[in-house]
């Protein structure tokens, strides 16, 4: 008797079961199909061998020592590509350190997906004791533009498709993806499993701002005796840079760019009225956001640096239409997208356009040009030990000899001198704290910034923020990144003069250790350390770890007396009036 060949014997419903494939796999093609070509984040239980796997199928997975300093570079990228920025973290703990990243990518309105790891939800739910058991979507939810959390294999494919649109469409901001561990291991079909995959398509439509809208902009405009441009990084973002050029320049209107805006028009622009802030914020009487927002950072649109109450009328451009009376009453709100907005405004200003009255511009002119010239010996001293002045100085002009580098910037002191010292002459070449002003995001924002763009990175970084993430150095020494760090110490926070008002052994709370030098820790993962301690060292050191393209930390010694309280922002401080006199 002969033995029947099993295929032969099977019958039409007793088929031979396809290929599989699981959760791992799906997820890593759902977001590669979605043009993902970077994961920032930190390894371990559940998600390491997610990031093994990615990184075998061809995206570049970069490991940090901290994941809030991952989550840092994931919405650093966002703002540079427009595209989400990938995070990928452990469970509980990890999340939390990841989701300080993704609460200050949504307040930045950058786009960003923070994806972690979880317990199982029949455990969580039950609050059993799983590892690391936390309701991770419950505590994102508040502090994020959207949370989703994927249960099934098969709809992998949706939830990252979610995310992405989320994360990208009307304002921008941060999106959290919930991954249960034993959602990875889920096995199905390979056919299915590839047909369940969603590729997003116009992920952020453009939004066309009505004609009325655009009609009362104009109206209000060309009755404007003094006019003002206030660029907003999110004009930076929008990535409309010869619109937002033509605009400004068919005005003939000053303006005064944001901190992240700088560059999108050289600071060195005959309109740019950076030098003149306080004569331009209190003399307008009608003022035009281009993607920025009345915030803290603008004293809200009123107050003292304004003028006189209810002076000037505001027209907005704000993709969020919420955003519009935040603050003060807004005159003219145009609800769109940047490109689209300005594109509607160049065509109403076709023709007979009546640029600015010559008395507005040539007095913004004139107090510019004062406040530049009162400024230039003071950014040439070579002082031993140096002051803000003569260190920024120098750097100012070494980015002026390097236009294509981007400049990272955090501190007290630091960041305030160096935002009004610093000129830039491209878009998206500053990064610094952004809305909420966190210490902090230095050293992940250097990293995506080389990852991302390639180019050479200087980060001036003030000690105490450098702090914070500092560790990140193995980071970029492990990669070999092109980032030059300078690191200004002036022994601490603010000053490093202040004594301890007990005359107890501690030192006062804003001193760190004397004289310490940063530039060895640099050399102990095998980069360059540098140690300098006036302007003509810097320069020297910063032109020569430029030009090398490699790993450099430079510890630049500050005279401890030259900083400010709280730098530009001492009076959000508020003050003890009980006992005051004896601090």
């Amino acid at each position: 008797m002969t033995t029947p060949n099993t295929a032969e014997t099977m019958t039409e419903d007793q088929s031979a079961p396809g290929a599989l494939t699981d959760g791992f796999h799906l997820l890593i093609d759902a977001l590669k199909l979605n043009g993902v070509e970077t994961i920032y984040g930190v390894p371990g239980i559940p998600i390491t061998d997610l990031g093994r796997m990615a990184q075998a199928a061809g995206i570049r997975v970069l490991s940090f020592r901290h994941e809030q300093n991952a989550g840092n570079a994931a919405a650093t990228a966002g703002f540079l590509t427009k595209k989400p920025g990938i995070c990928l973290t452990v469970s509980a703990p990890g999340f939390l350190n990841g989701l300080t990243a993704l609460a200050h990518a949504t307040t930045n309105c950058w786009p960003m997906i923070l994806i972690s790891g979880s317990s199982e939800r029949e455990v969580v739910d039950l609050m059993q004791g799983d590892y690391e058991e936390m309701d991770q979507l419950a505590i994102a939810k508040p502090l994020c533009k959207a949370a989703y959390r994927i249960l099934h294999a098969a709809d992998i494919g949706i939830g990252v498709a979610r995310a992405i649109r989320s994360a990208v469409s009307g304002r921008p901001g941060g999106v959290y993806l919930d991954i249960p561990g034993a959602l990875l291991g889920q096995v199905m079909d390979e056919v299915e499993g590839a047909a369940s995959l969603v590729k997003v398509i116009d992920p952020a439509p453009a939004q066309i701002p009505s004609p009325d809208a655009v009609q009362r902009a104009l109206q209000v405009i060309k009755g404007a005796k003094k006019p003002l441009i206030i660029l907003g990084k999110g004009a930076a973002y929008a990535q409309a840079d010869d619109l937002v050029r033509q605009f400004v320049e068919t005005s003939g209107i000053p303006y005064l760019p944001m901190s992240m805006a700088k560059g999108l028009l050289p600071d060195t622009h005959n309109q740019s009225a950076g030098p003149a802030r306080s004569l331009v914020l209190k003399e307008a009487d009608v003022v035009i956001m281009l993607g920025a927002r009345l915030n803290w950072l603008l004293s809200h649109g009123k107050g003292k640096q304004w003028g006189a109450p209810r002076s000037k009328k505001f027209v907005q451009i704000d993709i969020e239409p919420k955003e519009m009376d935040s603050n003060v009453e807004i005159a003219a709100p145009l609800v769109g997208d940047i490109a689209s907005v300005l594109t509607a405004l160049l065509d109403g200003m076709e023709g007979a356009w009546t640029k600015p009255p010559t008395d507005w511009t040539d007095a913004v002119k004139a107090k510019k040009d004062a406040n530049v010239a009162r400024m230039a010996t003071k950014l040439q001293n070579n002082n031993t030990p140096m002051d803000y002045n003569g260190a920024l100085g120098a750097l100012k002009r070494i980015i002026a000899q390097r236009p294509d580098a981007i400049l990272v910037n955090e501190g007290a002191n630091t960041l305030d001198f160096a935002r009004s010292i610093i000129d830039m002459y491209k878009p998206r070449k500053r990064l610094d704290v952004g809305t909420w002003g966190v210490m902090g995001v230095g050293m992940g924002s250097a990293i995506a910034a080389a990852v991302e763009t390639g180019q050479r990175v200087l980060a001036v970084e003030g000690d105490s923020a450098f702090g914070f993430s500092g560790m990140e150095v193995e980071t970029i020494c492990r990669y070999k990144l092109p980032i030059c760090i300078v690191v200004f110490n002036n022994n601490g926070i603010y000053r490093g003069t202040d004594v301890n008002p007990s005359g107890s052994g501690d030192v006062a709370t804003t001193v760190f250790v004397e004289n310490a030098r940063y530039d060895l820790m640099m050399q102990a993962f095998g980069g360059t350390g540098i140690h300098v301690t006036n302007p003509d060292e810097l320069r020297r050191a910063v032109n020569a770890a430029m030009d090398a393209s490699i790993p450099t930390l430079i510890n630049a010694a500050i005279d401890p007396a030259a900083g400010k309280e709280s730098g530009n922002i001492g009076n959000l401080n508020p003050v003890s009036i009980v006992g005051k006199k004896d601090l």
